[in-house]
């Protein structure tokens, strides 16, 4: 967004559904919800020949990693974020009534629980202190408001599910709806977000405009409103609670952090008790892996799904096909925090003499019956369509922990929604089924 007195840029990471920005007025930039390579942002400034003064914090993010600590040291910039955050970080409290200047404009704090305990939102007034932006963070989202179940056991602050939601039911009906309705909408994630359930692919609206349309925000009890909330919400990856507390400290930076793992031939030693997360293209790991290995693939969602399967005290090998998509990611794990466990990363086109099953796709077809058939798409996905009425249910992010649930007196087949999940929770369940062939059926549940 561009006006005579300040320009607004978006930046967005597709694989987290994340959108920060960047918000300049004469020569100097504030930052909201930095994503974890500061790189861009440093880049946007050069660019415009300005200086980072400020970098904002909605809250402390459960599902990606912030960079404003070291924005913060590194240009000697200012964070603000809420007092009830508890930030172990040096940083300028930003609640109801506080706001600073930016060049021309004006940034002012409100206070939005909801999502969290302490969420803020930014309200942009322009040098007439006109309200023109508001930088809703995961409060109020284009199509939906932030999930209440995130802050149950983590953070400076606690809050049950359902009284985040009465929180929220009053920050969305007495503070944000009550604004302007021709001020704009930046939200901190679009649809793909685990951060909340009926997010819009849109990228920008007015509170009018998500006052009309959010189902959120339509005539509602408390209570209604409460219900409305708590139910049907994604599945929480083992990583959230992790990056909570990450945020909440600061994380290290990024370049060295990632430039910190270590690389290592595909002939070294492994250690037995770390995992192994394979990401070869399954021709090439059915024809042989190590023993225990997980084939999780190179994919738009691989940093979630690899928060999903590994624990945060985990250490894993990351093994790619080359050094071009090992780099790659690594940086996706940085994303979520997890290049700190990576005990090697290694390069491998042929690695182990363990081979898998190709799958009997024809003989599924003609007895599907004569199998056990292994359904790992979310409990919202089963609950929407439900494939195989006879199939054995375990969302991929509990298979580890609950794949001894699956009998071993047939051949097991594994399926997902499109076939991109369906080939870890195979090489998964291999490990705990062992007397009888595990397939995927991959894509071919489509």
């Amino acid at each position: 967004m561009d006006n005579a007195s300040f320009k607004i840029h978006q930046f967005e990471d597709k694989g987290l559904a994340h959108y920060s920005y960047a918000v300049l007025s004469e020569g100097e930039v504030a930052l909201v919800d930095p994503a974890r390579d500061p790189q861009p942002y440093f880049e946007f400034a050069l660019l415009h020949d300005a200086r980072i003064v400020a970098v904002i914090e909605t809250h402390p993010h459960a599902d990606f990693v912030s960079s404003h600590l070291e924005i913060a040291e590194g240009k000697e910039a200012t964070i603000y974020t809420s007092k009830l955050l508890g930030a172990n970080y040096k940083h300028t409290g930003f609640d109801d009534g506080d706001s600073f200047k930016l060049g021309n404009i004006t940034l002012h704090a409100i206070n939005t629980p909801g999502h969290s305990p302490d969420s803020i939102t930014i309200l942009l007034k322009d040098e007439n202190q006109k309200p023109v932006v508001a930088f809703t963070g995961d409060t109020l989202f284009i199509g939906d408001v932030g999930r209440p179940d995130l802050r149950e056991s983590v953070g400076n602050l606690t809050a049950k599910r359902d009284d985040l939601a009465r929180q929220m039911y009053h920050s969305t009906r007495e503070k944000l709806m009550t604004l302007p309705d021709e001020v704009l909408v930046y939200p901190s994630h679009g649809a793909g977000s685990l951060c909340g359930k009926g997010l819009s692919s849109a990228n920008v609206s007015t509170i009018g405009a998500e006052k009309m349309s959010n189902s959120a925000l339509q005539e509602m009890t408390e209570e209604e409103f409460v219900k409305y909330l708590t139910a049907d919400q994604p599945f929480v990856p083992k990583y959230f609670g992790y990056d909570v507390d990450l945020n909440k400290n600061g994380a290290p930076d990024y370049n060295p952090s990632v430039k910190a793992v270590p690389r290592l031939a595909a002939d070294c030693e492994f250690e037995k008790n770390n995992l192994i997360i394979d990401t070869r293209p399954q021709t090439e790991f059915r024809k042989g892996h190590l023993p225990g290995a997980i084939n999780l693939l190179d994919g738009l969602k691989f940093e979630t799904w690899l928060g999903s399967i590994v624990g945060p005290d985990e250490k894993y090998y990351l093994i790619a096909q080359d050094e071009e998509t090992l780099e790659r990611l690594i940086a996706k794990a940085a994303k979520i925090g997890y290049e700190t466990n990576i005990a090697a990363g290694i390069v491998a086109k042929t690695l182990g003499e363990e081979v898998s099953p190709e799958t009997e796709q024809e003989a599924f077809k003609q007895n599907p019956d004569s199998f056990t058939i292994v359904d790992i798409r979310n409990t919202g996905e089963v609950k929407t369509r439900r494939i195989f009425p006879n199939a054995i249910e375990i969302p991929l992010p509990e298979l580890r922990e609950r794949a001894n649930e699956i009998p071993a007196g047939k051949p097991v087949m594994v399926h997902c929604a499109g076939g991109y999940r369906s080939a870890a929770g195979a090489s998964i369940i291999r490990q705990a089924v062992k007397d009888q062939p595990v397939y995927d059926l991959g894509e071919a549940i489509s």
